[in-house]
């Protein structure tokens, strides 16, 4: 597939030698990208421009590499995510990502980023641009005139104003294709089946089906994504339901358009014209129907190919690239949620952590996890903080296997079901997060915790019993039972053990009766450490929780 370069040649082949110190973090550029987006990326991390690596070089060095930064000339592979040990996010320098292997990279736990936004304004004035100039033949004209022939009146074309312009797709890119068309006069059908019609009548259209569109438009633009659905899209019957004076244009993906099909009924006068931008395959074979016409206007993939473009989709994924290596989410991402607000971050690191609690103080498989929203936090998009309490919870399992991309399809595989609830009320804290673990035999277990105001993630509830714990980084959970001095043997002990206590927190159901106590500790206690706890009468267990 051919790579869509930047404009300007902005950033030549580089042959600089893989990765070796890992000072930095390792960022690897396999696809020409503008050079505002290298010197980002350069100011802290380690970048390797080798553009011109095959694939076999690729397999052998990207275990080296952290982050890698691709247009759409290198296949990210299953094979090469499979090969890639510390890779934790791919960035797609643009809006396609049929070159990478999602699925792969969701089960690896890479984050798989693009660019959607920085092309929308070139992508959509060059669809605009093939229209007008399939309307007017300014190809064909350009090309006699080149030959020194004059054929004026051969080149009859027809305006745009008063036409009906049906889009196919109504995301950001068909949606501002329809926005300029209706500022030059031409009205809008559009079909969409993702969308309701609010968006198509902002810009004065109307939403139809795809027959509809198909059979009324004067020209129709496509602007899908290329998947299994949307293959072939258009083909030979849609062509024959066409007006004969149709024109279609699209500067969307190769494979959306039957080539040979479109190419046949622009032969026959069944339809009035195309202009192509992208082909199934890139570049296209020289004996392409498409290509080899006269009356089909085809373009290289330039779509996206304009300065400003180029810079802003290098810009944009150096962020993306840069927040994750920096522990952070990537807003673009489309294997992993991004956050609605950062009202809601202190809430993903506390349900980190509360799953992390849960995992190392029940007994049993948990079958069933309960994530319950109560209060201020249920009014927001709960999808970031689910992740991460599946990410906690499984973390003291699989390690550094599991992250939030791949948290919910681990969990699937340990088939352990997640329910989530959600209320606006409660009356205890503005926010609370509950998280009950159900096992096989019917067993519960419960941990609870909210954010202060100071944005510190505490515990204030295992089980029935109600605690006051900062969610630090070592801490020990006494069962037991409610009686005078066993604090104080506890203290003891740890302290002659050398192990110094940061806080210590208590709760009891009754006076005497079942009681926890909660200590954060600065090391980690040995195995002497717990037989002498355990030695006392009235501790019947002694949990250690990581954090």
């Amino acid at each position: 597939m051919q790579s869509d370069q930047p404009a300007g040649g902005e950033n030549p082949t580089v042959t600089d030698q893989f990765a070796g110190s890992q000072e930095q973090p390792q960022v690897l550029i396999c696809d020409p990208i503008a050079e505002a987006g290298l010197e980002q990326l350069r100011e802290s991390c380690a970048v390797t421009v080798r553009t011109d690596a095959s694939s076999d070089e690729l397999h052998q060095v990207i275990d080296q590499y952290d982050a890698m930064v691709v247009r759409s000339g290198t296949d990210v592979s299953a094979s090469l995510i499979d090969a890639a040990g510390n890779l934790k996010i791919v960035g797609r320098a643009g809006v396609g990502v049929d070159n990478i292997d999602i699925e792969a990279a969701t089960d690896a736990g890479v984050i798989v980023a693009n660019a959607p936004e920085a092309n929308t304004v070139a992508a959509a004035e060059h669809a605009l641009t093939l229209l007008l100039a399939s309307a007017r033949n300014v190809s064909q004209a350009d090309s006699d005139l080149s030959e020194g022939d004059w054929n004026k009146s051969e080149y009859v074309g027809t305006e745009i104003r008063g036409k009906t312009l049906g889009v196919v797709g109504f995301g950001r890119i068909g949606s501002e294709v329809a926005r300029r068309a209706n500022a030059l006069g031409m009205d809008i059908v559009a079909y969409d089946p993702f969308v309701g019609p609010e968006p198509v009548e902002s810009v004065g259209g109307e939403l139809c089906s795809f027959d509809d569109v198909v059979e009324r438009a004067d020209f129709i633009t496509v602007h899908t994504p290329h998947t299994d659905e949307t293959h072939h899209l258009l083909g030979a019957s849609e062509f024959e339901a066409m007006k004969e004076t149709t024109h279609v244009v699209n500067a969307s993906r190769g494979g959306v358009i039957d080539e040979d099909a479109l190419a046949a009924a622009v032969e026959s006068g069944e339809i009035g014209g195309a202009a192509i931008d992208v082909f199934e395959r890139e570049p296209p074979d020289p004996d392409n129907p498409l290509v080899q016409s006269d009356d089909v206007l085809t373009t290289p993939h330039l779509g996206a190919s304009t300065t400003e473009a180029q810079r802003g989709v290098a810009t944009t994924i150096a962020d993306q690239v840069l927040a994750v290596l920096n522990g952070e989410m990537a807003s673009t991402a489309l294997n992993a949620p991004s956050l609605e607000s950062e009202h809601i971050r202190p809430y993903v690191d506390l349900s980190e952590k509360l799953g992390q609690v849960l995992t190392q103080i029940v007994d049993e498989r948990v079958e069933e996890l309960e994530i319950a929203y109560s209060g201020e936090v249920a009014d927001a998009d709960t999808e970031p903080i689910t992740r991460a309490v599946q990410t906690g919870y499984l973390s003291p399992i699989l390690g550094r296997q599991v992250n939030i991309v791949n948290a919910s399809r681990l969990m699937e595989k340990r088939n352990v079901q997640v329910v989530e609830q959600s209320t606006n009320v409660d009356y205890d804290f503005t926010s609370l997060i509950k998280i009950t673990g159900r096992t096989g035999n019917g067993d519960e277990q419960v941990v609870a915790g909210t954010v202060f105001g100071d944005s510190t993630p505490t515990l204030v509830r295992i089980g029935q019993h109600r605690v006051d714990v900062p969610l630090e980084s070592h801490m020990l959970l006494f069962k037991g039972s409610d009686e005078p001095g066993v604090i104080g043997h506890v203290g003891s002990i740890l302290s002659r053990h050398s192990i110094n206590i940061a806080g210590m927190y208590n709760s009891r159901e009754t006076i005497g009766g079942q009681a926890i106590m909660v200590i954060v500790i600065d090391t980690e206690p040995t195995p002497e450490t717990y037989e002498d706890l355990l030695d006392i009468d009235e501790i019947h267990a002694v949990d250690e929780v990581q954090l």
